[in-house]
This record gives C-alpha cells, structure tokens and sequence, in this order.
C-alpha cells in the first residue's frame, strides 16, 4: 500500500531525479532504518533523462520503460514519496521545507537534488510556437508530437542533447541544421579529434552544421517559428527549433536559505554544504573534485549515483569523501561515445583502434600522465579506462608506453609509474 506523506521524517530528499532517488535506495541498502521522505515537482515516478533525446523519440523505448522503480518498490522498502510538489522555501532553522500549495514538512537531515534544467534562449522569438528544449519527460512528449509534422528542424547548440536529436531527426527524414557559437561540437566535454570525427559523421547522415554563428534572432509568423536568422544575414527555414544551450543548476532555493552558491550548491569532499544538516548531490552540486583538480559542477548519470551513494554510507554512519572516476557517455545515430576521466588541458593523445571503421579510442596525457579517455563504439576500452584511472598511482605515458598502450595490460597492474 502506498505510503502516506510524512510532516516530518528523519532524512527529506528534495528531489527526485538519479541523484535523489540513488540516496534513497543506498540508504536502505545501508541499513538506515529511519524515515525517508522524496519529494519530486514532476508528477510523475523516478525516470531516466538519457534516453528522451534517443530511444523516446525514435519509439524504441516507452514511457513505462523510463521509469526507474515501480510504486510497489518504494512501498516496499517504506520509502515515501510526494510527486508534483514544488518546494518553495527552505526554512533552516525550523529545518522546515514550506511547499508552494502551503505544506511543510520538518527534516532531521535534508539532501537537496533538485538537478539542473536547460538554459533558456533569451533573444528575441523565444516564446514562438515551435522553439522547445529538451530536458523532462513533458518536453520529449512535446518534441515528438511536433517532430512527426515538422520538415526542417534547426538545433541551437552542439552539445550533447542538441547532437543527439539532431541524430534522430535526420534518421526520420528531417533537414537539419546545428548552429554552434564554438568553434567545434561538444567543445566543453571532448578533444578537437573527437569534435571533428563526430562532425564528420553527422555530416554524412545529412546534419549540416554552423560553427562560429550566433544566432540574432528566431524567426515567426502569426505566432509560429519560420526560421532562425544569424548574425550576418543568414537565415535557416525551420518549422521545429531545439534550444540545447547547456544546463543551469537548480540552485536557486538553496541561495534564498543563505548557502554558498557558485555555478551550484557548494559543497565539501564528504557532499555536505556549510549547514552540518544539509547536503547536496547531482547536477546541482559544485563538489571538490581530484580529477578536475578543484570544484566541478557535473551534469551526468554516473555523479549523480556515485554521489546519492556517498550521502546514504554517511547518513548511515560509514562517512567517506567522494572521489569517484567522473565517466559520460552519449548516443548519436550508431556511435557510441564514452568518456572516462576529464580531458581537459591535455597535451599529449595517442589513439588506439581504427577511426575508419568507426570504433576508436584516444587516451590522453597531461604533462606525462593519464587523465582520460575517449572511446566510440569500443565500450571495453571505457570500462578497463574506470579502472586504471581509480589505481591508487596515477598512470604515467612513460608506463602506458611500455605496454604499447595496452588497457588491458595497465588495468590488470601494469607499472603505475615508470
């Protein structure tokens, strides 16, 4: 039977997304007998966001196979949850959530994981009847029913989410345009070979890119998109305009309750921000991190789980700082690509695999040691990558060297250094 909402329970979980509800699960595996209250604004059960853009629209994948727990599952482990309920104030002192309809509810510990939501296109034609993002389930279930009428899609942005729609229309026919201000696709997750490699093959699916183009306005008549006009003169026709401009942290409740936000809720090694009664994990979480070398806030599957685990073991009385290989992966047509590690600032990449025949990987060094690597359609070589990057030693280029750059070799204890 399902459970009824709790005035009070011992941990409040503001937030039910990956992060949210792997801090709720973990803390039953722990053993935490206390009471646990979720609460989500969407009305819906627990999903998962990485195939909205992929196997949801192309009809692969069902609503009901999005959904990450069934309802028996949270009855059984007397786990609460209150679906469609936006918190609006988060009173510390009382440690009392006030919600928007005029509920509350008291915490003993709050962990907010309220994730990140996409980053709105602010210039002129934004509130046409057309332009759409891509972030929840209500917003794939928009994008496919005006993907099925639309002939000319534009995509503003060339992340992730903007390649992989791109991906999708263009499989079902569609013209498809992807306008980038960057120099390269996906310029902020992966190196220039992997940026060119993946444009490459998306020009041949028939995806005709703008880099370097800022857009000036989107383009309407009688309230519908027409077009995308660039800066320069251009204009692109397009029935269907996806904005996929990066994400925003969902932060903001937090800074109203007076804690430390910058680019997220800023947060210690152990997830806890400056009040010893409130954590923060997931998208919307700024966290000391030994790969990127300082705070990272994270938009990805693995952090959000890896870091719902570190809560509960704490919460459940076995504390440890979270320093889990950050790792993503993204779907576009038939590539696979998986990142393990941050590539940021390397010097020095080395490839293993054939490029031509569409299943590669590219290790890459910075000043002489390993700090990630990227594979497509080789998801071994990102699995034996998560490995090697959490050996206690850090993998030098003098050590891969001596193996011939054999992942296998260095995950199965290879010389750490040399």
């Amino acid at each position: 039977m399902t459970q009824p909402f709790a005035t009070h329970a011992d941990v409040v979980i503001l937030g039910a997304g990956q992060a949210g509800l792997q801090a709720a699960l973990s803390l039953r595996e722990d053993g935490f007998a206390g009471t646990i209250q979720m609460i989500g604004d969407e009305p819906v059960l627990p999903y998962q966001r990485p195939p909205l853009s992929k196997g949801y629209l192309l009809g692969s994948i069902s609503e009901d196979g999005l959904v990450l727990r069934p309802q028996a599952m949270f009855d059984k482990l007397d786990i609460r949850i209150l679906m469609g309920t936006r918190v609006a104030r988060i009173d510390r002192p009382a440690r009392r959530l006030e919600f928007a309809d005029g509920g509350s509810c008291t915490y003993g510990h709050l962990v907010i994981a309220p994730g990140s939501r996409g980053r709105p296109w602010s210039g002129a034609g934004a509130d046409l009847d057309g332009v759409v993002s891509l972030r929840t389930l209500a917003d794939a279930r928009t994008l496919g029913g005006r993907m099925e009428a639309a002939a000319d899609v534009v995509v503003i942005g060339a992340g992730f989410i903007g390649l992989e729609f791109a991906a999708v229309a263009a499989k079902r026919g569609k013209t498809v345009h992807v306008v980038e201000a960057a120099d390269r696709a996906m310029g902020r997750a992966v190196t220039p070979a992997i940026s060119a490699f993946f444009r490459e093959r998306h020009e041949i699916a028939g995806v005709q890119f703008r880099f370097g183009a800022g857009v000036e306005a989107i383009l309407g008549t009688a309230g519908k998109v027409t077009g995308v006009g660039l800066v320069g003169g251009e204009r692109l026709a397009a029935d269907l305009v996806l904005v996929g401009i990066g994400g925003i942290a969902n932060a903001e409740i937090a800074a109203e309750a007076g804690l430390a936000v910058q680019n997220g809720i800023l947060v210690d090694d152990h997830l806890l921000t400056a009040d010893p009664a409130i954590s923060a994990i997931g998208d919307c979480c700024n966290h000391p991190n030994p790969f990127a070398g300082g705070p990272v806030r994270l938009e990805s599957v693995q952090n959000a789980i890896d870091q719902g685990r570190v809560v509960a073991a704490r919460l459940a009385g076995r504390p440890q700082s979270y320093h889990a290989v950050p790792w993503f992966w993204s779907d576009q047509g038939d590539l696979k690509l998986q990142m393990a590690g941050l590539t940021t600032g390397f010097d020095r990449q080395v490839t293993i695999g054939d490029p031509g025949e569409a299943r590669f990987s590219l290790i890459a060094f910075r000043a002489g040691i390993l700090i990630g690597v990227e594979s497509v359609n080789r998801p071994g070589d990102n699995m034996l990558a998560r490995r090697i990057l959490a050996l206690p030693a850090p993998v030098t280029l003098a050590a891969a060297e001596a193996v011939n750059f054999d992942l296998k070799a260095l995950a199965a204890g290879a010389p750490a250094k040399a």
